[in-house]
């Protein structure tokens, strides 16, 4: 053999060692910085749980520094055998770690001393591995070294960095890769939730493999397509008697065709005055207490009388918002969260009305992605209420491959 030959193959063999270790420490430290993400335990903690729970950051963009915020729960029992569901709340600008996880389908809920946890009898985590969210950058926990990033989200930057960000969150759990994957939220999430799905769905037709195994989706009270939505929105109002005839008219004359993001001026100063009518009443849970002064007299009436039908398995709360602003404030929280403080916001919100205020892209409908995704296969469910345990079973299902 040649001189150059043995200098070929050993030059070759050189360099396929050394892409097996590099991959092998690359692997290593995901490993390990899985292990980094895990919580111990929380403050306000008073109970064990037997499911592994992880917290932590992915970078999406080196250049910009932008980097989302996960918390994920394995599920109670038997995760290795589980789906994943995404949960992604909307906004734009809302934590889905203050909503989806704290408030509604979350295993750690919070109590009125914005301090103490407890456990949420209905927490999907009983019958799938949940992934919670914070997206985009200037949400929540999430952050970008560029402070204009946070002027400047929108929609398909949304989109892509969300799908980056699963591309890397499954490199840091391969023991998830090919599992049976879900993704859910509401609100706002009606865009973000088909637009990262039919991202999920182009890029493993890119790839010719399913790198992300993604059989359907849910969208709950979502923001769909601004026509039938304002519509929708105005109608229900009208009819339960928290706006006038006068105003309800209004809306539908300068309203019409609106984008829910981006609404003109007018429209902007009729939906004020549609604010002012309703008033102080929870538009979530209209026959409930407000969270106001008047919230323990009108509580404990309520409870009375709910306690009489056996409905209610705790006092009702409309207060968990503020609750939620207090808890996830407080350092030591943070600190076992591994927040990265030094990045993220100084003070953590529910929702950002920078993000807000600052959105760009915006499409009116996204109807037509829907039809994409049915053709493509895709399970998908649309609900225009919130009952917890019906979606709970709604999930359980899904964990055992209906």
């Amino acid at each position: 053999m040649s001189t150059f030959n043995w200098v070929f193959i050993l030059t070759l063999t050189l360099f396929i060692s050394r892409r097996i270790r590099c991959n092998s420490i690359l692997s290593s430290d995901q490993s390990n910085q899985q292990q980094l993400d895990r919580v111990l335990k929380l403050p306000g903690q008073n109970f064990n749980v037997s499911f592994a729970h992880y917290a932590g950051y992915v970078n999406v963009n080196k250049e910009s520094g932008r980097s989302l915020f996960y918390w994920f729960f394995e599920a109670e029992e038997d995760p290795s055998s589980k789906p994943i569901i995404l949960w992604l709340n909307g906004g734009p600008g809302c934590s889905s770690i203050a909503y989806g996880l704290a408030e509604e389908i979350g295993p750690f809920h919070i109590e009125k001393d914005g301090k103490t946890l407890y456990l949420n009898p209905y927490s999907w985590n009983k019958a799938a591995n949940i992934l919670f969210l914070d997206s985009p950058v200037g949400v929540g926990y999430s952050y970008s070294n560029t402070s204009s990033d946070l002027l400047s989200n929108g929609d398909k930057r949304t989109a892509a960095e969300n799908l980056e960000f699963l591309l890397k969150w499954f490199k840091r759990f391969p023991e998830y890769k090919g599992r049976d994957f879900y993704i859910s939220g509401e609100s706002y999430a009606g865009h973000y939730v088909p637009q990262l799905s039919q991202a999920i769905v182009g890029h493993n037709q890119k790839n010719g493999e399913k790198l992300i195994n993604l059989k359907g989706f849910m969208v709950g009270n979502a923001l769909i397509d601004d026509f039938h939505d304002h519509l929708g929105l105005f109608q229900y109002m009208w009819a339960v008697g928290m706006i006038s005839d006068q105003t309800f008219k209004q809306l539908n004359i300068v309203c019409d065709f609106q984008s829910f993001v981006h609404a003109s001026e007018r429209c902007e100063k009729a939906l004020e005055i549609a604010d002012e009518e309703v008033g102080d009443i929870d538009m979530y849970s209209i026959f409930t207490p407000p969270c106001s002064g008047n919230f323990s007299r009108l509580n404990r009436l309520w409870r009375r009388r709910k306690s009489r039908t056996g409905l209610l398995r705790r006092s009702y709360d409309p207060c968990t918002e503020k609750h939620s602003t207090v808890y996830f404030n407080l350092p030591e929280v943070q600190r076992a969260l591994h927040v990265h403080t030094t990045n993220s916001p100084l003070k953590w919100e529910t929702c950002s009305d920078t993000v807000n205020e600052n959105w760009n892209d915006s499409p009116r409908s996204v109807l037509n992605i829907f039809r994409e995704l049915i053709h493509a296969g895709l399970r998908i469910l649309i609900f225009r209420f919130f009952s917890i345990p019906l979606l709970f079973l709604f999930v359980y299902y899904i964990s055992l491959g209906f």
